[in-house]
């Protein structure tokens, strides 16, 4: 009977929000498909763009390393970075705070740092979606230090999402591991869990898809490629659902390592959705979310429309991908109604 509830919501949004191509996959604790179904042509091993659930790959390594001793969430980017190199890059009502950032400010997204991508008129998104273009990690940081920041570092429980965060975690993780990212995710994440259909692109002659943004079709490879740590991975629902399982489950590090008690309050763009190490929080209950569920919802969207959450009261898993920039909040919204769904 739910399964039936599944595929009649998954048409209906088909149908009223003009998707193109769709994939979503459910399974229980057990790893027992309770549901999959796909349009479009696509199949749960088609290539999908990550896009920021990739933040939970970085987020993985961090916590890895972490693990292994080669670093802590409390270092300070000092420990990485000359001052020199730091300066401007957080300044907030005149005062800067650069050097007094650390890497659990970024996993968290507590840094305060602005968003570039999302943030302004000439903003990243806006560029990207008119022409294709790389843009560096320099850039990126250099973009950043043209914005104010939104707040102190760790401000009174606060959160700004940004992808700067994730650039600079991702470009610490290469420093001290001496590997290039794609080696690293290979190492640690891709191969520890046989991801094999999950990869890093540095090619454009690797499998890059195109994505929808309306009706219009974008590819966009060398934004992609530069995305990196924040957003760069091409992989299926089916890798990702053994990820998302893995991420959840301690097979990658100790999952005691993801602090329950903390999470910041996201802007205000974003409500109501918190953040956690590497990961989105969404209460289920109450007023504010119109659903009236129990428990929370964790893990990731991305711009695309791709989604990996993990539903702790039903031990459900909803991984999948709609394939539209148009409308961000469909699959957080999407996986609340799977999740009302569960028995």
């Amino acid at each position: 009977m739910k399964a039936k509830s599944y595929d009649a919501l998954f048409d209906q949004v088909i149908r009223t929000k003009k998707i193109y191509e769709s994939v979503v996959l459910i399974q229980n604790g057990a790893g027992e498909t309770l549901f999959s179904k796909a349009y479009g042509g696509k199949t749960t091993d088609s290539p999908i763009a990550a896009a920021s659930i990739t933040k939970m790959f970085t987020a993985a390594c961090i916590l890895i390393l972490v693990q292994q001793g080669t670093l802590t969430l409390n270092d300070s980017l000092l420990n990485f970075y000359e001052p020199d190199y730091l300066k401007g890059l957080h300044v907030y009502q005149g005062k800067d705070y650069s050097c007094e950032l650390k890497i659990s400010d970024l996993l968290y997204q507590t840094s305060g740092l602005a968003d570039i991508y999302e943030e302004g008129k000439n903003s990243i998104k806006n560029q990207v979606i008119v022409s294709d273009a790389f843009i560096t990690y320099e850039q990126n940081v250099a973009f950043t230090k043209e914005r104010e920041a939104h707040f102190p570092p760790n401000y009174k429980n606060k959160a700004h999402y940004a992808d700067i965060n994730y650039h600079i975690l991702g470009d610490i993780i290469e420093k001290v591991t001496k590997c290039s990212l794609e080696k690293v995710f290979e190492t640690y994440l891709f191969s520890k869990i046989k991801m094999t259909k999950t990869y890093l692109p540095v090619s454009e002659k690797e499998m890059i898809p195109m994505v929808y943004c309306g009706n219009q079709q974008l590819y966009r490879p060398l934004f992609i490629m530069s995305s990196k740590a924040s957003g760069g991975c091409i992989t299926t629902a089916s890798d990702l659902m053994l990820f998302i399982r893995a991420f959840f489950h301690g097979e990658l590090f100790d999952k005691k390592m993801l602090d329950v008690n903390r999470y910041g309050t996201l802007q205000m763009s974003m409500f109501p959705i918190y953040y956690g190490s590497g990961f989105m929080r969404i209460k289920m209950g109450g007023f504010t979310t119109s659903f009236l569920g129990q428990g929370d919802l964790t893990g990731h969207s991305g711009s695309t429309g791709s989604f990996a959450f993990y539903y702790p009261d039903k031990e459900l898993f909803f991984v999948g991908d709609f394939n539209q920039m148009k409308y961000p909040a469909l699959p957080i919204r999407f996986v609340m109604q799977l999740a009302m769904l569960a028995p």
